[in-house]
Formats: C-alpha cells, sequence, structure tokens
C-alpha cells in the first residue's frame, strides 16, 4: 500500500498512534512512546516514498518500509531507556539498537513504543512494580500472557501492525494465544540476540530466540526473513537456510496430532482446537496421524539444566535479592514493601530448590539433546507437530501462579529442542477468550512451520481485532 501511494507512512503512524492512545488506559502495554521521533522519521518517508514513486523505483524500497511497530522492551532501542521491568533498575537511554531491531529499522519499519515485560522476564503474567500491570484486550480481567504480553495486547488490539517478541520458554507464543494473533518462535541460534536484557553466555542462547508478533500468518516469512542471519555482534548465530512457505506441499504434509501435554489437564475446548487445526490441514490435502512420540519427559529439570548450564541465574538477572536476603523480601510482600513482584520471587525460590539438586546435570544435558534429534528426525523436512500452547485460555490476573504454574512446559519444550513453532488462533474457549494453537517444525524448517500457519489462517478466518470500534479507520491488509 506504501508502495503505490495508496496509504503513507504519515498516515500509518498517526491512525496507529491513535489507536494506541485510546486503547492505552485500558491495556497499559507501553512502557515509554517515541511517538514524536516516529512521526519525523514518517514524514522522511513519506518523502521518500513519494520520490520513489516519481522515479520508478518503488519496488526497490525495503521490505517494510514506512510501516509501524512495537518494540518490546527487553530489546535496547536508541534513544530509549529500558528497565527489565526491574523497579530499582536506574534508567538511562540506549545509545545503540538490539541487533533484531536494527534489522527491522533497516528494513523499513518505525518504532512507535516500547512495551511492558514482566520482572526480569520468565513469567506468564505481564506485571512489575514499575510499570504495573497489562491486560487482555479481550478481557481487562484475564492476563495477555508474558513475558511478550505488551506486544500481543497491542497488535491484538489493532494499536500495532507487528511487534518484536522474544521466546526462551513461551514468551512469544503464549501472548499470541491468549490474545488471539499470530507468532513465531525461530530456530535456535537463528536470530541474534545480542542487545537483548540479559542475553546469554552459553550454550542457553538456543533457547532465547527474538520473533515476530503480527496480526497475519503471511507477515511471519518476510519478517523472519529481515530478522535471521549471523552478524558479527552475536557469533553463536548459525547461518540457517531458509525456505519459502510457497514451496510446502501440502498434499505432501504429514501432520501429527498430540491435544495434550504429561500430566497436565488440557481443557477439552484446546483439545478441540488442536483438532479444528488437524481437520483444516487434513481438508487442505495433508496426511493427519496421532503423535508416535518420542515422548516429552524430564523436560522442566532440562529446561532448567540448560538455563543454568554456564552459571546463568535469575538472581544475578533480577539483581536482588541476595540469597540471604530472599526470606525476607518475601515477607515483605503481603504489606507491599518487597521490591519484587510476587511471580518474580517465585522464579527466584524455584531457582534456589533447583541449586540444591546434584551438581552433576549432564545426564538433564544429554536427554535435553537427545530429545532435539529425535523430534528433528521424528519431523523431518515434510512434518510438522500440533501441539496446545497451553492448557486453557487466558487465565485471570494472578490466577496462573497458582493454578498454572507448569503450563509453560507445553512451550518450554520447544525451546529446550530450539525448534521453531508458529502459532495460530484457532478458536475460543467457554468465556470467549482466544486459544492459540503450536505448529512445531524440525530445526531450520521455520518456512513449513508458517506454511502451515497460512493455510489455517486461509481455513480459519485470521485475526479478529479485540476492542475495535465500529467505524474502522485501519487499513486491513496484512503488513
Amino acid at each position: 500500500m506504501v508502495r503505490a501511494g495508496q496509504v503513507t507512512p504519515r498516515e500509518l503512524v498517526d491512525v496507529h498512534i491513535a489507536r494506541i492512545k485510546e486503547v492505552e488506559p485500558v491495556l497499559n502495554a507501553v512502557t515509554v512512546d517515541r511517538f514524536a521521533a516516529a512521526v519525523a522519521e514518517a514524514d522522511a518517508a513519506t518523502q521518500r516514498a513519494q520520490q520513489a514513486r516519481d522515479a520508478g523505483t518503488a519496488d526497490t524500497l525495503p521490505p517494510f518500509f514506512g510501516v509501524p511497530c512495537t518494540i518490546k522492551e527487553f530489546h535496547l532501542v536508541e534513544g530509549m531507556p529500558r528497565s527489565g521491568g526491574l523497579a530499582g533498575h536506574a534508567l538511562r537511554a540506549s545509545e545503540v539498537d538490539a541487533e533484531a531491531v536494527a534489522r527491522l529499522r533497516r528494513a523499513g519499519a518505525i518504532v512507535l513504543a516500547v512495551t511492558n515485560v514482566p520482572e526480569g522476564g520468565l513469567w506468564m503474567e505481564t506485571y512489575n512494580a514499575r510499570h504495573g500491570r497489562t491486560n487482555n484486550p479481550w478481557d481487562p480481567a484475564r492476563t495477555p500472557g508474558g513475558s511478550s504480553g505488551g506486544e500481543g495486547a497491542l497488535v491484538a488490539a489493532g494499536a500495532s501492525p507487528f511487534g518484536l517478541g522474544s521466546d526462551i520458554g513461551g514468551s512469544i507464543r503464549i501472548p499470541a494465544a491468549f490474545c488471539g494473533v499470530y507468532g513465531h518462535k525461530p530456530t535456535g541460534r537463528m536470530v541474534p540476540t545480542a542487545g537483548h536484557w540479559a542475553a546469554p553466555d552459553s550454550d542457553t542462547v538456543g533457547m532465547l530466540t527474538s520473533g515476530p508478533i503480527a496480526r497475519s500468518a503471511r507477515d511471519l516469512m518476510p519478517l523472519l526473513r529481515v530478522l535471521a542471519g549471523p552478524d558479527e555482534s552475536d557469533p553463536r548465530v548459525e547461518p540457517w537456510a531458509l525456505g519459502d512457505p510457497a514451496d510446502v506441499a501440502l498434499d505432501e504434509l504429514t501432520v501429527y496430532v498430540r491435544p495434550s501435554y504429561g500430566a497436565l489437564r488440557v481443557r477439552p475446548e484446546v483439545r478441540a482446537a488442536v483438532q479444528r487445526c488437524a481437520d483444516a490441514l487434513e481438508a487442505a490435502g495433508a496426511t493427519v496421524k496421532p503423535w508416535p512420540g518420542p515422548p516429552f519427559k524430564g523436560v522442566l529439570m532440562q529446561w532448567f539444566s540448560r538455563l543454568q548450564e554456564d552459571g546463568a541465574s535469575y538472581a544475578e538477572v533480577l539483581r536482588s535479592p541476595r540469597r540471604r536476603d530472599l526470606l525476607g523480601e518475601t515477607a515483605r510482600l503481603p504489606a507491599g514493601r518487597s521490591r519484587h513482584t510476587l511471580p518474580g520471587l517465585a522464579v527466584l525460590w524455584l531457582e534456589r530448590v533447583s541449586a540444591m539438586l546434584p551438581d552433576d546435570r549432564s545426564a538433564f544435558l544429554a536427554d535435553a539433546r537427545a530429545l532435539r534429534d529425535a523430534l528433528d528426525a521424528q519431523l523431518g523436512d515434510r512434518a510438522v507437530l500440533l501441539h496446545p500452547t497451553f492448557t486453557r485460555g487466558a487465565p485471570r490476573h494472578r490466577h496462573a501462579l497458582v493454578r498454572n504454574t507448569f503450563d509453560a512446559m507445553c512451550t518450554a519444550v520447544f525451546n529446550v529442542t530450539e525448534s521453531p513453532v508458529s502459532v495460530v488462533p484457532a478458536g475460543r474457549d467457554r468465556r470467549d477468550m482466544p486459544i492459540g494453537v503450536q505448529i512445531v517444525a524440525a530445526r531450520g524448517r521455520d518456512h513449513i512451520a508458517i506454511a502451515a500457519a497460512e493455510a489455517l489462517e486461509r481455513a480459519l478466518g485470521g485475526w479478529t481485532p479485540a476492542m475495535w470500534p465500529d467505524d474502522d479507520p485501519l487499513p486491513r491488509a496484512s503488513g
């Protein structure tokens, strides 16, 4: 639309800023905006687009030229502060962009704002003592998920065409599922994490990856092409070759179905959503089969072992409390005098308990590698796995900590295996909250998962905007 002159970058930026201002009092998804800078960049882009059309070179503009977006606060954005969700963290403006952000900006995207996260990450409830709690646009009494909850909420509400999230245990996929949008966790070591909050320095880098949250599955692959690839800033990233979803023949695709996860109680409506996706892909020509294995066993300890493999510590990420202060911080929480949130303290206690286990984690790490290799072998070049993203739709605020503490294992297993996973909206629960389904592919086969996501978007109807006004001011075309 920008290339054709149907809409200008300034018009796109203006209408999305207006939409953010409209929904933000309800969502509380933005930590800091850069509206003035975005408007200036949009004016320059509008002029450049006109010049390119006049010269007949509009097709040479970058792929996301003039398209606004938002960025999860864990990524550095030049000129913007980053708190990490920590109440006591000193704020100062960043002098550089995280590499993933820099790639989006070189592709022409215009950053509108940075968005809210849990305290230090590692939790599915987007809340911290500095910026407060982010709400789900479908029901403000419920969580949008985490840790990319601000991104999921804004994209779902039509306030951002796409967002940059990150994922080490489900942090792209859970918000996408809870908010009814599309998300993609890339293959491990495909996208640089340089400039990301507390980016790991060890082998755990394969579990953490940045990736897109978008209104349409059709936007996932173009965004991944911009984000993926090695960079000198992050030598651990590998040169994965990217395929094309258009080359995936659905009638040659095997779709494995696994509607549950271990002992977790997956609600009937979630199981039905997984089966709905299977039926739609079968109607499109795919062969559907039950999941033959491997089984997913011991994933929690595999995940913690990889996280702590080289001394990674959530306590170090939070920078406090010291271990001797943890009991005191917990005791001060009911009176509102703790420096930390309840989820943050809960993860600290879990980390402390796990540290009491035997130091030799080699068996867990070996199991993680074996599971990764077995999953790759089973899926190969022509198969995907359909799997629940969570046991239910979005819970009420605070309920996840008590009732759904381990439900993130539905997603964390694929961080352990470093598998690419797309999430698609696939129905509603009994409270009319969105349900998302994971599409898992073998490592390096991101295009196969995305091809299945695009097919399901066509079959199931795609994104339904949340909190949508009667007079629709936004262009409905993808990206």
